[in-house]
């Protein structure tokens, strides 16, 4: 699921900024290492000629940074691999560095022992650095759990090979595959256990879509077997949820955009937006940013508000639940608690006076699970310190926590609880197709007065396809009018 990104140029360097950051510096440090070792222990940036080489040899550097494209890929290698891939960088830093000297006639006054013995030094401890790098990277990785769920569709005679293949330390892209859904049926000898490998098997029949929206999954790829039908009816569905679909043919009719690897695969991608990397770390930098001054405002708000939480309801004055994240992956999102320590058990029970007759969201009119719900003033006024927390969306604060920790934007969809989630349609589930998020389109557009479910779905859709910085910033000053005005909150 989700906004697809065009891999270009650019955007592989973007992806890859420490290990360009990390070349850079590495060659000015070789730079005055060599100049230690060859001329004597000063700082080589006072004399002017060893000033002016060391510029030339990191605008070539730039250049090669910029057209050689060394750095695509750089996580898949083997050593052998990058062990070229570094003579070849470096080797293309000395021969534009040459090249430019010789034309403006310089080559005479530049020290090429100097140029030499930088790009020795650079060459190994480089490479060094780089399978630091990638092994700290993976490690990361690893501990935080950020590979993809991949959902694989294909056939009984592709099936092994193919997790074989995107299984493969050099070509794997962080993928784990959740799912086989087998376009010819499960296996006989697999019947029993309903497994390959470790990984569960689905028949392409009904129940297969059912089976995999109760989970987790990142991705679909379909590797098309030839003697197979292309499976036309599940991706529309797959479409229709809002999820990325790769595939290894083409044959259907929801546009491509984008085009790139799954394993050793070639394949076409769809997705139901396709946002450029730029667009996206702006995005991430605005949550970085917003983020660390909401969690500032946070604490400011615990002090005088968790006292008083705590005081009418004894107990944390946080709340934590699990919610739905993007492409269907779950996580606890953090509030300040406005009702009593029962109010999920109790949930239940006023089901019936849910003002969502669908049950895809709970919204009722003077819910007695608030804190001092009961409390009105004479005019009749809601005046409880629940109420009043609710009214301001004070509760919603302490989710700039989970903003600096990348599982929620400023802007987004409201992330839906596992029950809610499980009652959702096909359609209903594209709005977890992004990052959820503290404010959005939805929330400005009345808030808690719609009660229509598919409406919510509407405005959700509309802000994912529509998507720009421009509109985040729009929500984002209409969202401070509205909760000022205390307008539409509970």
């Amino acid at each position: 699921m989700g906004w697809g990104v065009n891999k270009r140029v650019i955007a592989g360097l973007i992806k890859h900024g420490d290990f360009i950051l990390l070349d850079v510096v590495l060659l000015q440090l070789c730079y005055v290492a060599s100049y230690w070792i060859n001329v004597k222990f000063a700082n080589p940036y006072d004399a002017y000629r060893y000033r002016y080489q060391a510029l030339v040899m990191l605008a070539a550097q730039v250049l090669v940074i910029l057209f050689s494209n060394n750095y695509h890929g750089i996580l898949r290698r083997t050593w052998p691999d990058e062990i070229v891939s570094v003579l070849t960088y470096i080797g293309e830093v000395f021969v534009v560095s040459l090249v430019y000297l010789f034309a403006v006639h310089w080559v005479g006054l530049a020290s090429r022992l100097q140029m030499g013995v930088t790009c020795l030094l650079f060459f190994g401890v480089d490479f060094l650095l780089r399978q630091a790098n990638k092994r700290r990277l993976r490690a990361r990785a690893a501990a935080r759990g950020q590979k993809k769920s991949l959902v694989l569709v294909t056939s009984r005679s592709l099936v092994h090979d193919t997790i074989k293949q995107l299984t493969q330390t050099v070509t794997y892209q962080g993928y784990f595959v959740s799912h086989v859904v087998l376009l010819d049926g499960v296996p006989r000898h697999a019947r029993n256990s309903d497994e390959l490998e470790g990984v569960p098997l689905v028949p392409l029949d009904a129940h297969a879509i059912a089976s995999l929206t109760h989970g987790w999954v990142d991705e679909v790829f379909i590797l098309q077997p030839d003697d197979q039908p292309f499976p036309t009816k599940f991706v529309d569905d797959l479409m229709e949820m809002g999820m990325t679909v790769s595939y290894a043919v083409s044959g259907t009719n929801f546009s491509v955009t984008d085009t790139g690897k799954v394993g050793p695969y070639a394949v076409l991608t769809s997705k139901i937006r396709e946002v450029s990397t730029g667009q996206l770390m702006i995005k991430r930098l605005a949550d970085i940013l917003g983020g660390l001054v909401g969690c500032l405002l946070t604490l400011l708000i615990c002090l005088f508000i968790g006292p008083i939480i705590y005081a009418k309801s004894p107990g944390p004055i946080f709340f934590k639940q699990t919610r739905v994240g993007r492409n269907g992956k779950p996580f606890t999102m953090y509030k300040f608690r406005s009702m009593y320590m029962d109010a999920e058990k109790r949930k239940a029970s006023l089901q019936a006076q849910n003002r969502v007759d669908t049950g895809l969201m709970f919204k009722m009119d003077d819910d007695p699970r608030i804190i001092d719900g009961h409390k009105r003033s004479k005019s009749g006024k809601k005046r409880g310190i629940g109420h009043f927390i609710r009214r301001y969306s004070l509760d919603e604060f302490p989710q700039f926590f989970n903003v600096l920790k990348g599982e929620m934007s400023l802007v987004g969809t409201r992330p839906p609880t596992l029950d809610e989630w499980e009652r959702y349609d096909l359609g209903h589930r594209v709005r977890m197709s992004i990052k959820p998020g503290i404010t959005g389109l939805w929330q400005v557009s009345g808030r808690s007065k719609i009660t229509d479910f598919d409406q919510v779905v509407r405005l959700d859709r509309e802000y994912i396809e529509r998507w720009n910085l421009g509109m985040d910033i729009k929500i984002l000053f209409k969202t401070v009018i509205v909760v000022i005005g205390g307008r539409g909150a509970l």
